[in-house]
């Protein structure tokens, strides 16, 4: 009860639902593009990408200095079906232009 509870709070909020659907569109985002997509500071960004990872929903991977989020592999039938969901929503998504670059760039 309570992950189901977790994960459908983590999902109550529209910024949220665009960040996951955004993040699931482009394979893999540097915290660094979600900031600059939705026009965010860091510290607002990072709240949401927390709470959608506490919910099982993410995956970071760093590099550097660089955070990289995708969604978590495997993902259990419940939050595949979410994500299915989301992506009948009319949400609007910005466009993925990366800005920043890894170390070794």
């Amino acid at each position: 009860m309570d992950v189901f509870l977790q994960t459908i709070g983590a999902l109550n909020d529209e910024t949220r639902l665009r960040i996951l659907r955004f993040i699931d569109a482009n394979k893999e985002v540097c915290v660094c593009d979600i900031e600059n997509a939705f026009g965010m500071i860091q510290s607002r960004v990072s709240r949401h990408l927390k709470i959608l990872k506490e919910a099982g929903f993410l995956k970071v991977r760093r590099e550097g200095r660089w955070a990289y989020y995708s969604i978590r592999s495997p993902l259990d039938l419940f939050r595949q079906s979410i994500l299915q969901e989301i992506a009948c929503l009319e949400l609007n998504i910005p466009f993925h232009a990366p800005r920043c670059k890894p170390e070794n760039s």
